[in-house]
């Protein structure tokens, strides 16, 4: 598959710039994979579009990973804790940074390449939410950037397909817990122009025992989220229920575990995007978003969902 196949038109004022005040009052286009139906609905009356599939959420929580320095000014963002102490993140400007030296709580150990780091850090992160670049608000509450169901501290990035639920809402499904700590390779660009050319580095994951067990015996799963489907994948592949998967899903991929998806409007040439087109097929989530721009659906982290089945 060509990366230039995942390109698509959209006018900038669809970046969602905020969230809503009511988590499930964003939009949710429902496409039904055998029939083809579309349907447009609010993701509050999601329980209504369901057929008892177990949903399956990713719990990862985002750390205040953003650490603003100066002299020379500039930012470390925190992308994975390696062990006490020690991380690997982001740091620029890189090229004035020098290994060895101290920046705030911060201090720079080796250059791994590409501006990523390992780095110690001074106690535990206490730096800022750490915001898509496309968004270029300030968050007045950083819990917007949290679902609600966020447990376990670790990740870079949030897992947004779960941003659109209230308890009120999780408490009317039948609901397991996952865990994947999203890092930069979910969501770096791809830049060769072959995709099968582009490499994951990999993210950790978590699962307890029983909630795989409830997992394989569904019927249906519905997996909430790209990071969600990643991990129900890799384990349907006889992963081990912890380590790290690096697991690339592209068109053509042989889905094991995942019956319906709910995910948000992902990025032009991003590996989640090809994800959603492995699942629902490439000219099918084309029309999708070209009818997705034309009714004038938010995109990204604070957008919309989409729910295939």
């Amino acid at each position: 598959m060509r990366t230039s196949e995942l390109d698509y038109e959209l006018p900038p004022e669809l970046i969602a710039q905020r969230p809503l005040e009511r988590r499930d009052a964003s939009r949710l286009l429902v496409f039904d994979r055998a029939s083809g139906d579309v349907r447009h609905r609010r993701f509050g009356e999601l329980a209504e579009e369901l057929r008892g599939e177990l949903v399956v959420v990713n719990d990862t929580r985002v750390v205040p990973a953003r650490i603003p320095i100066s002299h020379p000014r500039g930012e470390v963002l925190l992308l994975e804790r390696v062990e006490d102490g020690l991380w690997e993140g982001l740091a620029r400007p890189t090229r004035r940074l020098r290994p060895g030296r101290r920046y705030g709580p911060v201090e720079l150990l080796e250059h791994l390449g590409d501006g990523r780091w390992r780095l110690r850090l001074d106690g535990e992160p206490a730096g800022e939410v750490p915001l898509p670049p496309y968004i270029g608000i300030p968050l007045e509450d950083p819990d917007r950037y949290q679902t609600v169901y966020a447990r376990d501290p670790g990740s870079a990035a949030a897992p947004t397909a779960g941003l659109h639920f209230t308890r009120e809402l999780l408490a009317a499904l039948d609901v397991e817990q996952v865990t994947l700590h999203v890092g930069l390779d979910t969501f770096r660009p791809i830049t060769v122009d072959a995709l099968e050319q582009h490499e994951l580095h990999g993210e950790r994951y978590d699962v307890r025992p029983e909630a795989w067990a409830r997992i394989r015996a569904a019927d249906r799963v519905l997996a909430v989220g790209t990071t969600s489907v990643r991990v129900l994948e890799t384990l349907a592949r006889e992963g081990s229920l912890a380590g790290r998967t690096s697991l690339f899903i592209s068109p053509g991929f042989d889905f094991r575990r995942v019956d319906a998806l709910l995910t948000n409007f992902h990025l032009p040439r991003s590996t989640l995007l090809a994800l959603v087109m492995a699942f629902a097929g490439v000219e099918q989530v084309r029309e999708l978003y070209r009818l997705a721009v034309e009714e004038r659906y938010r995109f990204y982290s604070f957008g919309d969902a989409m729910l295939i089945r």
